[in-house]
């Protein structure tokens, strides 16, 4: 898979790491930065990118995830979940179809994001399963 990531200042070590895993587990990556201290900008445009079907998903990183979460979901065909532990990392592509996620790199460790990563990456969202009526309510009124 192709992998773009994306962060704020204060994270760019956490995902320079993730980065490093992410090859190792032999999917292809794409740095969109982390000099911007407004993270917004660098969130849109991830974003945009994996909407826009140039990378097959998006990881960005600030310091708690949340507010990275916020502006990813403002891109329309953007699903940004900010995750926190394994469950929410599997959870976010089998029940949800998240084609983003978000994490804090102040309050998850390394190694935690390593895992979570490696479950998020390793699913696939089923749209004839018992979420794939949720998913598509959702689809279905952002296209409203």
């Amino acid at each position: 898979m192709k992998i773009v990531f994306g962060c704020d200042p204060n994270a760019q070590d956490f995902k320079m790491e993730l980065m490093e895993y992410v090859k190792e587990l032999g999917h292809e990556v794409a740095d969109f930065g982390s000099e911007d201290p407004i993270y917004a900008n660098t969130a849109i445009k991830v974003a945009q990118a994996v909407v826009d079907k140039e990378y097959d998903r998006g990881i960005i990183v600030c310091g708690t995830g949340i507010g990275v979460s916020i502006a990813a979901n403002k891109v329309k065909g953007a699903y940004a979940a900010c995750i926190h532990d394994i469950y929410q990392a599997q959870r976010a592509e089998l029940s949800n179809h998240a084609n983003i996620i978000t994490m804090g790199s102040q309050v998850v460790g390394i190694q935690l994001a390593k895992m979570m990563v490696k479950e998020y990456l390793s699913c696939t969202f089923d749209p004839n399963g018992r979420s794939g009526d949720k998913v598509q309510a959702i689809v279905d009124y952002e296209n409203k």
